[in-house]
C-alpha cells in the first residue's frame, strides 16, 4: 500500500488547472482503477499531483509528462486516502500514528468521547501540535469532559447557570479556533452526570457554527441503547445540529433483526429533518476501561475501599451477574495493567479465586482496560453496511486491539472480497466521502481534480 499525505490543518478548496505538459509534476500515478470516493463505478485513468494539490485526472501518454515521482498502478487501485471519523492518541508526543498510515489513513479525528486533544483549549494544542511532521492529518473535536473540568465543575455536581454559560463560551473558543464539532462520552465520568438540561446547552454552539455532536452514547446495552440513541437525538434536535452515534453497537443483542430496529429508529429522526450518522468497526470486541463493569455506586465520586469494606457480597453480586450477562469471564480480555494478555476466566484460574474478587481486590474500577467480547456478527454487520454508517476504528497507536491496526482493510477483505456485501466503490465511500462530507471537511474525501491529495494506491 502506497500513500501521499498532504500537509496538515489548512483546509481550503483550492482550485487547479488541467494537464499541462510543460509542467513538472511532483508525482504521477499511471495506470490505476480510481475509485473515487464518491460511490460510482471504478474508472482507468492516470493522476497528476501539484504542490499537494490532485492537478489532472485522465488517460495521459507516459511519454509527456514531466514529473519527480512516478507510481505504476497498473493492476491496482487508487482510491482517496482512508478518513477515520473516531480515533485516538496523542499527536503532540505521537505525531506519526503509523499504525494508521499501514491502514491507508490519511486524516484522524481525534478529541473523541468527551476527552479533547489538549486540556488548555484548542488554540494552545495546535500550537502545540505544530512541531513534529504530522502524516496522516488531523481534525480535532473538543471534548465535553474536557470543558466540564475547564468551567470548575464537580465531578457529580450539575452545573449551575454561570457554569454553563463558561463551557458554552469555551465550546464556542474551541470551535472557532478549529475544532470540527464536540464530543460526550456518556457511559464514563463525569459525562454520566451530565442531565439533559446541561446537553442542550452545550450543543448550542455547535449549532450556530452548522457542526455536529459525536457522542459515546450513554449505554450499548440492548435493554438501554433505545434511550441512549433517544437522548441524543433529543440533544441535536432541542439545539439544532447534527448528530452522530460512535461506535454503533448493541451489546447483548444476538439477531440481524435487532440492528434493523435501531437502524429505522435513525431513519426515522432522518426523515423528521435531523442529520443523523454513525460510525462502526469491523470487530466483535469493544474495547475500554472495565470500570464499565462496574455499578455505578461503586466508581468516582463513590469512595472504592469504603464500598469495599461496606457492600462487598452486594458488589460481588452485581459483578458476578453482568460478567456472565456479557458472555461470561473468558470474554473479557484485559489489555492493559497487570494481566494484560489474559482473560478474566484465566487470571480466576491462576489465582485460584472466583472471577469476581479478581475484579474487586486485584484490578478495580480504574485498575485495566479491556476488550470485550459481547458484539453478534450478524448484529455488527447489519449495522456496519447501513449506508448512513461510515468507518472508525476506535483505534490508537498504543491500544491492544486489533482495530488500531487493521478496520480498514479488514472492512475490505470480509466484506468486498470475501463476502461481497458490498462493493469496493460503497466501502471507499464509507472511508472517504460519507466521513469527509458528515464532519463538513471539504478539500479531501475524494479524488478530484483541485482537492489535495490525499490517495492510497
Amino acid at each position: 500500500m502506497r500513500l501521499v499525505c498532504s500537509s496538515l490543518l489548512a483546509i481550503a478548496l483550492i482550485g487547479c488547472s488541467s494537464f499541462d505538459s510543460s509542467q513538472i509534476y511532483d508525482l504521477f500515478v499511471r495506470g490505476g482503477l480510481v475509485v473515487d470516493g464518491t460511490g460510482i463505478p471504478p474508472y482507468r485513468a492516470d493522476v497528476l499531483v501539484r504542490d499537494g494539490i490532485i492537478a489532472h485526472i485522465g488517460a495521459i501518454a507516459a511519454d509527456s509528462v514531466r514529473a519527480t515521482e512516478t507510481i505504476d498502478a497498473t493492476g491496482r487501485l487508487v482510491a482517496p486516502g482512508f478518513i477515520d471519523v473516531h480515533a485516538h492518541g496523542d499527536a503532540v508526543r505521537s505525531g506519526t500514528f503509523r499504525n494508521f498510515i499501514a491502514m491507508g489513513v490519511t486524516t484522524i479525528c481525534l478529541g473523541q468521547d468527551g476527552v479533547s486533544p489538549g486540556d488548555r483549549g484548542l488554540a494552545a494544542w495546535l500550537k502545540a501540535m505544530q512541531r513534529p511532521k504530522l502524516c496522516p492529518n488531523v481534525a480535532p473535536f473538543v471534548g465535553h469532559a474536557t470543558v466540564r473540568e475547564r468551567a470548575g465543575i464537580a465531578l457529580d455536581a450539575e452545573p449551575t447557570d454561570a457554569q454553563l454559560a463558561r463551557m458554552q463560551a469555551l465550546i464556542q473558543a474551541d470551535l472557532q479556533a478549529g475544532a470540527w464539532g464536540l464530543t460526550t462520552g456518556l457511559e464514563y465520568e463525569p459525562g454520566r452526570f451530565a442531565t439533559a438540561r446541561e446537553l442542550a446547552r452545550i450543543a448550542r454552539p455547535v449549532a450556530a457554527r452548522r457542526a455536529l455532536v459525536m457522542s459515546h452514547i450513554r449505554s450499548e446495552d440492548d435493554a438501554l441503547i433505545d434511550g441512549a440513541i433517544d437522548e441524543l437525538l433529543e440533544q441535536c434536535r432541542s439545539a439544532g445540529c447534527a448528530a452522530h452515534v460512535s461506535h454503533l453497537k448493541i451489546v447483548h443483542a444476538h439477531e440481524a433483526s435487532r440492528a434493523g430496529q435501531l437502524l429505522e429508529r435513525l431513519r426515522r429522526a432522518r426523515q423528521d429533518g435531523l442529520r443523523v450518522t454513525a460510525d462502526a468497526y469491523p470487530y466483535i470486541a469493544s474495547f475500554a476501561s472495565v470500570g464499565l463493569l462496574f455499578p455505578d455506586w461503586a466508581r468516582p465520586p463513590a469512595a472504592y475501599v469504603a464500598v469495599v469494606t461496606e457492600r462487598r457480597e452486594e458488589l460481588a453480586a452485581f459483578l458476578r451477574q453482568r460478567v456472565q450477562r456479557r458472555n461470561g469471564p473468558a470474554a473479557t480480555v484485559f489489555g492493559s495493567g497487570p494481566f494484560a494478555g489474559k482473560s478474566l476466566e484465566q487470571v480466576a484460574t491462576e489465582l485460584g479465586k472466583p472471577f469476581e474478587d479478581v475484579l474487586i481486590d486485584d484490578v478495580g474500577p480504574d485498575g485495566a482496560d479491556a476488550a470485550f467480547f459481547v458484539m453478534a456478527p450478524e448484529v455488527m454487520e447489519r449495522l456496519l453496511l447501513d449506508e448512513h454508517v461510515m468507518i472508525g476504528s476506535d483505534g490508537s497507536p498504543t491500544m491492544r486491539h486489533p482495530r488500531g491496526y487493521g478496520t480498514f482493510a479488514r472492512v475490505i477483505r470480509e466484506f468486498v472480497v470475501a463476502e461481497q456485501a458490498l462493493t469496493i466503490e460503497e466501502a471507499v465511500r464509507k472511508m472517504t466521502s460519507l466521513p469527509a462530507k458528515t464532519i463538513g471537511m471539504t478539500d479531501r474525501g475524494r479524488v478530484a481534480e483541485g482537492l489535495a491529495a490525499d490517495l492510497v494506491v
